[in-house]
């Protein structure tokens, strides 16, 4: 995932918005796509968490109630290490899109971008938004791809889709952070950061951004 993983505050887009056509020359099938394997159960110190991650969500709203839950016992985690377990098992979630087809081509995509073929990544994921236009993922992958080539109004677009789709998506909120600081927009960075931090408490590094961006935007200390 992105280092810099972007995100957005108020201003989303809607992800229903048209995109362009297909591919000229989509990313090639196999006949079968591999069923995907049942999502591990958090352990240790968040079992009521862990309860809920019992099998692979079969519908987009048991996905949404799952996300819903594990979101809640994120925001209230009471260490570090519990929030982890819980931000693995949203991560893995966040992957299931209800396509097998879709699961095959993001990991297509993963590993085009482990080997860094940003272009072979790009048309992969280019074709996951296309047939799953409400697929959070997918944008906020090729959102990573489009910062690889240094394309950020198209990553600062992609990500706005994925917070659309995903409000509580903390890699895409602490890469929209990221980039807003970058460019200069501290404002934007904390009021980011402050919606990152009410999602996930413990993400690291958030609570020191928020100390230096309130320096910088208020002129003091907090």
């Amino acid at each position: 995932m992105l280092g810099l993983a972007v995100a957005w505050g108020a201003c989303v887009v809607d992800a229903r918005a048209q995109q362009p056509g297909p591919p000229a020359d989509p990313p090639a099938l196999p006949q079968e796509a591999p069923e995907a394997a049942p999502l591990p159960p958090v352990e240790g110190d968040a079992p009521a968490a862990g309860r809920l991650m019992d099998r692979v969500p079969r519908t987009a709203d048991e996905k949404s109630k799952l996300l819903a839950d594990l979101y809640a016992h994120l925001a209230t985690a009471d260490s570090p290490d519990a929030a982890k377990k819980i931000q693995a098992t949203i991560e893995r979630l966040w992957t299931y899109s209800g396509s097998d087809t879709v699961n095959l081509l993001m990991q297509r995509a993963s590993k085009a971008l482990g080997a860094k073929d940003h272009d072979q990544a790009l048309k992969f994921l280019d074709y996951i938004v296309q047939i799953a236009p409400d697929y959070a993922e997918g944008f906020n992958r090729r959102a990573y791809v489009h910062f690889a080539r240094n394309d950020m109004p198209s990553a600062v677009g992609d990500l706005r889709r994925a917070l659309a789709l995903e409000p509580n998506h903390f890699r895409a909120l602490d890469g929209l952070a990221q980039i807003w600081r970058q460019t200069g927009n501290a404002k934007g960075a904390l009021s980011v950061i402050k919606q990152l931090l009410e999602v996930h408490p413990y993400w690291e590094g958030a609570d020191r951004m928020a100390e230096e961006l309130a320096r910088e935007v208020d002129g003091q200390g907090i």
